[in-house]
């Protein structure tokens, strides 16, 4: 009976009152002592005020409903679809829409809807897939930035490849733990390749200047990466780099020069085939015969042969305890290596530009060394 003066009422009331109405009657419907009957008539009036051509209204309907598991399916799943304000406050709150209903509303709705689901409390590994999919840029850094989110690597990726363009997103998803080593690398390459065509760059340094220093930079960064790869992803962030092209001469020497040697036993398992085991043990007690037999297998220049067996001379005894050395003395044991230091007669024709690639790594440990050094004594 209650019902019935309400639904005759509401067509002229004005708008504060639907609204106060629209409230009551919601959070009437969601009281488990309402009579079943009451409860029908309830629901009835609920769907009509679904139709209420104020916002407000509906809102108020939303805000009451949004967070119970006893709401009506039909009306979550209309509210839902409402516009910003009112499906908002539905689509972050409401425990009745599954998956497959946010997936849809991701993959149709408008890009407001996609932020707000993907700031949703808790969002599944499939939901995040969806977002990453087909999500803008600012649902996608809505999602990364979710502590609540599960998100896949293959979904990172996509993200990466997406919209790896944005600075904002790009230096959350660097910052995100769970973000795997290649795209991390893919981010760093993108990063790159920003800089290198920044009005103010080129200004300053001229595209061919600007080309040269931002691939060092890359470079320099992509070794520094590998510290921050587990073991068991070395693998893949091998793969990634050879099928980008990054797995040169010159990251290769960078990464033996500074202590990388797990990795360099990941890159020689990738390109020569042989099982990771034997490698393993030929890094850490083979003979330079059969270490040689490997490079070569790996396919790795001659020239680079007699550089790196020096260099894992060396980490053997420091990894042993024989030795104390870092980058600086294992950069100038290679230098000696290649006849390069002074007082020596100078590196052969072809190693030239080796024994420079090695000489601007040294420099770099140094310089690296005596910044280490100052903040020290600054600290003491």
């Amino acid at each position: 009976m209650v019902i019935r003066h309400f639904l005759r009422w509401i067509g002229n009331a004005r708008v504060a009152d639907r609204v106060a109405a629209a409230s009551a009657l919601s959070h009437a419907f969601l009281d488990p002592n309402m009579p079943f009957e009451d409860r029908c008539e309830a629901e009835a009036a609920l769907t009509l005020l679904l139709d209420d051509p104020s916002s407000k209204v509906r809102l108020a309907m939303a805000e009451a409903l949004s967070m119970s598991r006893h709401a009506p399916p039909q009306m979550i799943a209309a509210l839902a679809r409402d516009q910003e304000e009112v499906a908002g406050v539905v689509l972050m709150r409401s425990p009745l829409l599954s998956d497959l209903d946010l997936i849809d509303l991701v993959a149709t709705a408008r890009p407001g809807t996609q932020e707000t689901i993907a700031s949703r409390p808790l969002v599944s590994m499939s939901l995040s897939a969806a977002i990453a999919e087909v999500g803008g840029e600012t649902a996608c850094l809505r999602l990364v930035e979710n502590d609540g989110a599960e998100i896949a690597s293959l979904s990172f990726r996509r993200i990466a490849e997406r919209h790896g363009h944005c600075a904002r997103l790009r230096e959350t998803m660097l910052k995100h733990r769970d973000l795997p080593p290649d795209c991390r690398h893919m981010l760093m390459m993108k990063l790159s390749e920003a800089l290198k065509q920044s009005p103010l760059v080129l200004a300053l340094m001229g595209p061919a200047r600007a080309e040269r220093v931002t691939r060092e930079a890359c470079v320099c960064a992509s070794v520094a990466l590998i510290d921050h790869t587990r073991a068991q992803e070395h693998a893949a962030l091998v793969e990634h780099l050879r099928l980008r092209g990054d797995l040169t001469v010159g990251f290769l020497v960078r990464a033996v020069a500074r202590g990388k040697v797990d990795f360099l036993g990941s890159v020689l398992v990738a390109l020569s085939g042989q099982p990771e085991a034997r490698v393993r043990s030929l890094l850490a007690k083979g003979r330079d015969v059969a270490l040689g037999a490997l490079l070569r297998s790996a396919g790795l220049p001659e020239r680079l042969h007699g550089i790196i067996l020096c260099a894992l001379k060396v980490w053997r005894d420091v990894a042993t305890g024989k030795r104390v050395a870092g980058a600086q003395e294992v950069s100038w044991l290679m230098l000696v290596e290649l006849n390069a230091t002074p007082g020596q007669s100078g590196p052969a024709e072809a190693d030239r530009e080796l024994a420079a690639l090695v000489k601007s790594i040294h420099l770099d440990a140094l310089r690296e060394n005596a910044r280490m050094h100052a903040v020290a004594i600054a600290a003491a």
